[in-house]
Formats: C-alpha cells, sequence, structure tokens
C-alpha cells in the first residue's frame, strides 16, 4: 500500500483533510480515536467510522515481529515480516531511536554488507517504511528514526520521501530527527532541498581513496569522496544540520594513517559528524572474512581526528552480540520461513 493511495481511500470515505489528518496521526502515533472523553462519531463522517476498524487491521498487517533480539546496550534488532510473507530489519536504538528498512535486499552490493548479497528483492511501499515505525512504537518511544536499515533510500526515493513527510508532520518526529542515509546519489541531493520535511542527512563514505570505494560500493554512483563531501556540505548549510558521515571500520582496508589523513584534508572545517562503527563481523559465510579492528585502535583514530580539527564519534555496532549484523537476521531466518 502507497501512502497516497491510503490517502484516497480515507477520501473515498468521506474524509476532509482535517479527518485524514487525524486517522493519520492516531496510526502513526499508536493512539486511539475512540476515547472515553470525546467519542470517534463526533468527529468523523459515519462511512469513514465504519470503515475504520478494517482499515486499521490492515495497516497493523503491513509489519509483525518475526523474532527480536535484544542487545546488552538496550537495543534490540527486529526481524519484520511484511504482508507478503516478506522479511526486513528495523533496530531498537537506545534513546528512542529506531532503525528502519527501506527495500528488502540492496541493489548496491557493498562488499562489507549481506544485505546485498542477494541483490534488491523489492521496494517498500511507504505505508510498509511507516509501518515499522508504528509496530516500533507499540514496544517503546520513538523520537528518532533512521533510514539505515536494509535498502538504499535513494533507489526508492518516492517511497522513503512520503515516509518522511507523514513522520515529520502527522507522526511527531522533529525534521533533524529524521535521518536520511545513502551511499550518495545525485538525485538526493536534488530533491531532499524540495521536501516539506528536509530530514538530516547521512552518507556512507567509508573512504577517502576513490578507487577502493569502488571496490567497497560497486554500484554505488561513480561519486568521488571530494564531490561527495561538497555536496553534503552544500545541503548541510542549507539545511542548519551537520552531516554524519558514516564509515564501516574494517581492519587493514580503511583504518590506516592514510586514511585518517584524507579524512581531515576532507572534513576539517566542514560542518560535519564522522561516525566510526566497528564491523559487524558475519561468521561462517564465503567472502565475508572482513574484521574489525581492535576497540582501542577505533578510539584512536577517534581521538586522533578530534586533535586535528574532525568531530568524530565512535560508535558501538548494535546487535554485534547476537551476530546481528544488517542482513544477517533475515539470512539465518530464510531457511526457517522456508518450511
Amino acid at each position: 500500500m502507497r501512502l497516497s493511495q491510503l490517502r484516497h481511500r480515507l477520501r473515498d470515505l468521506g474524509a476532509a483533510p482535517c479527518h485524514e489528518g487525524r486517522v493519520l496521526r492516531a496510526w502513526v502515533q499508536g493512539r486511539s480515536l475512540d476515547t472515553k472523553r470525546r467519542r470517534a462519531e463526533d468527529f468523523l463522517p459515519l462511512s469513514l467510522r465504519n470503515e475504520l476498524p478494517g482499515l486499521f487491521d490492515e495497516l497493523n498487517a503491513l509489519a509483525r515481529v518475526h523474532s527480536e533480539h535484544p542487545g546488552e546496550d538496550g537495543s534490540a534488532r527486529l526481524l519484520v515480516a511484511l504482508a507478503d510473507g516478506q522479511t526486513v530489519e528495523s533496530v531498537l536504538l537506545p534513546r528512542d531511536g529506531l532503525c528502519v528498512s527501506t527495500q528488502a535486499g540492496c541493489a548496491v552490493g557493498c562488499v562489507f554488507c549481506m544485505t546485498g548479497r542477494a541483490g534488491l528483492l523489492r521496494q517498500l511501499s511507504g505505508a510498509e517504511i511507516v509501518a515499522q515505525v508504528v509496530l516500533a512504537r507499540s514496544r517503546r518511544p520513538v523520537k528518532k528514526v533512521v533510514f539505515m536499515g536494509m535498502g538504499e533510500p535513494a533507489h526508492n526515493l518516492d517511497n522513503v520521501l512520503d515516509a518522511i513527510e507523514l513522520l515529520g508532520v502527522e507522526g511527531g518526529i522533529g525534521h533533524k530527527n529524521l535521518v536520511f542515509s545513502s551511499v550518495g546519489d545525485r538525485r538526493v541531493f536534488e530533491r531532499l532541498p524540495q521536501s516539506t520535511v528536509k530530514p538530516a542527512l547521512a552518507l556512507s563514505l567509508h573512504t577517502t581513496d576513490a578507487a577502493l570505494r569502488r571496490r567497497l560500493l560497486p554500484k554505488a554512483p561513480d561519486i568521488a569522496p571530494a564531490e561527495l563531501v561538497e555536496l553534503g556540505e552544500a545541503y548541510a548549510r542549507r539545511t542548519g544540520y551537520p552531516i554524519q558521515y558514516q564509515w564501516t571500520l574494517l581492519e587493514g582496508i580503511n583504518d590506516s594513517e592514510a586514511e585518517l589523513d584524507g579524512i581531515v584534508r576532507l572534513l576539517a572545517g566542514k560542518y560535519a559528524l564522522m561516525n566510526l562503527i566497528p564491523y559487524n563481523s558475519v561468521e561462517g559465510v564465503a567472502g565475508f572474512d572482513f574484521r574489525r579492528p581492535s576497540w582501542e585502535r577505533a578510539a584512536e583514530m577517534a581521538r586522533s581526528l578530534h586533535r586535528r580539527g574532525v568531530l568524530a564519534k565512535l560508535r558501538h555496532s548494535a546487535g554485534q552480540e547476537v551476530d546481528g549484523g544488517c542482513g544477517q537476521l533475515r539470512a539465518r531466518a530464510l531457511p526457517v520461513l522456508a518450511v
């Protein structure tokens, strides 16, 4: 279900714009329209009221928990079953955050990512993306949503922007707390500034070496790291939100002093934050022999960047203790789901 289809259905049932907003807010924020203080029949058309139970059942069926894997840091990885039986992953993050998926699978094919191994299976609709937020809110508060789960949001741009608009307008989430993550696509820098809700932006950089980046992200748009940073900087200055640069730490690949020099060269003086994210290892799968550097080395990299004028944070990889890196839960569950 596309969000535009949902809106059309509400209008066909007699909803005026104010009714549409109330229904959408009730769904996205997990609120009941039937309260003791005020009855639904006092402010919704009868035709719409009669159809609401079935409509909400249909919306609730868009995403359900197949399995849950809590982490020691308060996070929890959810394997989410969609209405057609396809599965994606969401992550409940500490401090009221949520990471959602935008596609089943991914076409970018990052060599260190399990999600891209099977390629793109299908796009998620805007309603399916929002349904992950609704599902998470049934478990705990959600005040920040990052679009960093399975998939490349730029490859599903219309549906992702529809979801962001609904979450930012009716969902009660601050615009800077909606974080659009991308490997870098020129359409992102064209479309996001034109959106009603302008999200914060996270760009997957991973290396300052253009040739290495092409090998690590083989199907990403061929944008050199320096150009990607310049495009990001223009968006940051326009919105007032710093760009978050994502850097998955791979031992012996992108944890060198030369890379630190490159980061300083690109980001010093920029409105930017570098997130250093130790790799989530994938055990027992051919072709995934990457390793994370030691925590001491990762911490020293963050300190070195700070000393040299680049704001950097060393992130804990949620789900490491349950082998829950992006795509791993889904991959392990596929044999079970096929039975």
